[in-house]
C-alpha cells in the first residue's frame, strides 16, 4: 500500500507540544471505555471485582508490550475488552463445587486466571498463522461461527443493563440519550467519545439530582463519596494475583474465539485507514502475540483482558496522524494515571444506573457487530450447513443460561452458555462439508469484525 497524501507518519515534525496532545486524545478516546469494563464487573462481583487502577495500568502496559512485539509499526492502542463481560458475570454466581462457600473477591482471581489461558490461545493462533499461514488458519473461523458468538455474547448481558437503568430510571434514560446524541449527532473528536460524554454528564445529572436530595427506586443515596473521601491522590495499584481451576478457564477460554476475530478486524481496519499493511509487516503472527502476552499479564496481576481498540483508529482516521509514538505517549499517561487513587474512587462511585443507560447501546451493539459481521460477510443461509452452525450457537449461546455442570475425577466443572455455543460451532464448521470462506476475500466482511462505536473506515468524518 501507498502512504496517503497529506497524513503525517513521523509526528515529531508536529513538535512536542502537538505530540503531547495527540497522545491525550487518544487517552480520552479510549478511557470513557476502558474504565467502564472494570465497573460492570464491580457491580457483577457486588464491589469486590476489577480495580479501575489496575486496568488503566494494564492498557498502558500492554500496549507498550505489543507495540514491543510489533517492531513498534502498529498504531493500536489495547484497551479492556468487552467480550469476557458475560464470562465474568457467570464466574461471579458459580456456586458449585469449590466456589459453594466463596466470596465475591474469591471468585475474581479465578476469572482472571481463565483469561490468562485465553491469553494463550492467541499466542497458539499466532505460532499457528506464524507456520501455515493467515487464510488457512482463519478458514475455520468464518463469520457463520464468530458472528453467532459475538451475537450470543452482548444478548447474554442484555438483562443486566435493564436492571441497572430500573435502580434510577431518569439517570439512565440521561446516559442512554446522551450516548445515542454524540454518535449520532456529534461532529469532530466528539463523535468518538460517546461513552466518556454519557460518563460525564449522566455524573453530573446524577450530582445535581443527589444535591437536591433525590434518591434511588431503593430509596437509597444516588451518590456515596465516602471512600474518595479516604482515598490518598498516591498510590501502587491493587495488584492481585490470577489463580487456575477448570471451571473458570471453560468459562473465559472460549470466549477468545470471538475476541481473535475481533482482533483480526482491527488489525485490519488500521491497515485500511493508515494505508500500510501491517497483517504483513509486521504480520498477523505479531500483533496475536501482543494481544495474546498483554492479555495473560493483564489478567495475571488482577486486570481485564485487553484488545485493540477501534475508537483510537476512528482517532487516527480523525487526526491523520498516523505514527505510532502518540499512541505510545497516550499509553505512559494511562500508566502514570493509575497510581491515582483518589480520581479512581471517584470513578467507583458511578452511580449503577448511569452503568445500565451506557449499557443500553453498549450490549446491543456488540450484538448487532455480530450481525454486521455474518451480513458484511455474505454467509449465505440458503445452505443447510451455514443455517445448522448459527442456529445450534444462538440456541446454545442463549439457551443453556445456567450452563451445563458436571464431575470429571471428582471435580465440578461448569461449561458455560458461551463455552458450549463456541465448542459446537467450530467442530460443526469443521466436520460439515461446504466451507467456502476465504480470508482476505471480502475486505469490508473482514473489517467488520471490530466492534466499536464509530466506523474507522467512515468518508464524512469532520
Amino acid at each position: 500500500m501507498k502512504e496517503k497524501k497529506n497524513a503525517i507518519y513521523d509526528a515529531r515534525t508536529l513538535g512536542a507540544g502537538k505530540m503531547a496532545l495527540l497522545g491525550f486524545q487518544h487517552l480520552f478516546a479510549m478511557f470513557g471505555a476502558t474504565i467502564l469494563v472494570p465497573i460492570l464487573v464491580n457491580t457483577y462481583f457486588h464491589g469486590e471485582g476489577l480495580s479501575v487502577q489496575v486496568t488503566l495500568f494494564m492498557a498502558g502496559f500492554g500496549t507498550l508490550l505489543f507495540a514491543l512485539c510489533t517492531k513498534f509499526k502498529v498504531p493500536a492502542f489495547l484497551g479492556s475488552s468487552f467480550a469476557f463481560l458475560g464470562g465474568f458475570a457467570t464466574v461471579a454466581e458459580l456456586d458449585t463445587g469449590i466456589y459453594a462457600n466463596m466470596s465475591y473477591g474469591e471468585k475474581l482471581p479465578y476469572a482472571c486466571g481463565g483469561i490468562v489461558v485465553a491469553g494463550i490461545l492467541y499466542m497458539i493462533l499466532a505460532l499457528i498463522i506464524r507456520f501455515i499461514g493467515t487464510e488457512r488458519a482463519m478458514h475455520f473461523l468464518p463469520p457463520v461461527v464468530t458472528g453467532p458468538m459475538i451475537i450470543c455474547i452482548g444478548l447474554s448481558l442484555a438483562p443486566g443493563a435493564v436492571n441497572n437503568v430500573k435502580t434510577n430510571w431518569p439517570l439512565g434514560l440521561i446516559a442512554l440519550a446522551t450516548v445515542i446524541i454524540f454518535n449520532i449527532w456529534g461532529r469532530g473528536i466528539w463523535k468518538i467519545l460517546p461513552i466518556l460524554m454519557g460518563v460525564i454528564i449522566s455524573y453530573a445529572a446524577a450530582l445535581v439530582m443527589n444535591g437536591l436530595g433525590m434518591t434511588n427506586a431503593d430509596g437509597s443515596a444516588i451518590l456515596d463519596f465516602t471512600k474518595v473521601a479516604s482515598a490518598p491522590f498516591v498510590g501502587l495499584p491493587p495488584f492481585k494475583l490470577a489463580k487456575f481451576d477448570i471451571t473458570a478457564i471453560l468459562v473465559m477460554a472460549p470466549i477468545a474465539i470471538a475476541t481473535m476475530m475481533e482482533h483480526i478486524g482491527d488489525i485490519s481496519a488500521i491497515s485500511a485507514t493508515t494505508e500500510k499493511n501491517f497483517v504483513e509487516d509486521p504480520g498477523l503472527h505479531r500483533t496475536l502475540l501482543g494481544d495474546g502476552l498483554a492479555t495473560c499479564i493483564a489478567a495475571l496481576f488482577g486486570g481485564p483482558a485487553n484488545t485493540t481498540y477501534g475508537e483510537n483508529t476512528g482517532v487516527l482516521e480523525l487526526s491523520r496522524v498516523y505514527d505510532p509514538k502518540v499512541i505510545h505517549l497516550a499509553a505512559i499517561y494511562a500508566i502514570v494515571l493509575s497510581f491515582v487513587p483518589k480520581v479512581s474512587d471517584i470513578i467507583g462511585s458511578m452511580p449503577t444506573a448511569i452503568i445500565g443507560g451506557i449499557s443500553f447501546v453498549l450490549y446491543g451493539m456488540i450484538s448487532a457487530i455480530g450481525i454486521r459481521n455474518v451480513v458484511e460477510n455474505q454467509v449465505d443461509f440458503t445452505k443447510s450447513r451455514n443455517l445448522i452452525i448459527a442456529a445450534v450457537i444462538l440456541v446454545s449461546g442463549l439457551g443453556f443460561s445456567g450452563g451445563l455442570t458436571f464431575n470429571i475425577g471428582g471435580t465440578s466443572v461448569t461449561l458455560t452458555s458461551l463455552a458450549i455455543a463456541a465448542i459446537l460451532g467450530v467442530v460443526l464448521n469443521a466436520i460439515l462439508p461446504g466451507n467456502d470462506y476465504t480470508f482476505g476475500k471480502n475486505a469490508e466482511g473482514d473489517v467488520s469484525r471490530g466492534a466499536y462505536f464509530t466506523n474507522p473506515l467512515d468518508e464524512d468524518r469532520e
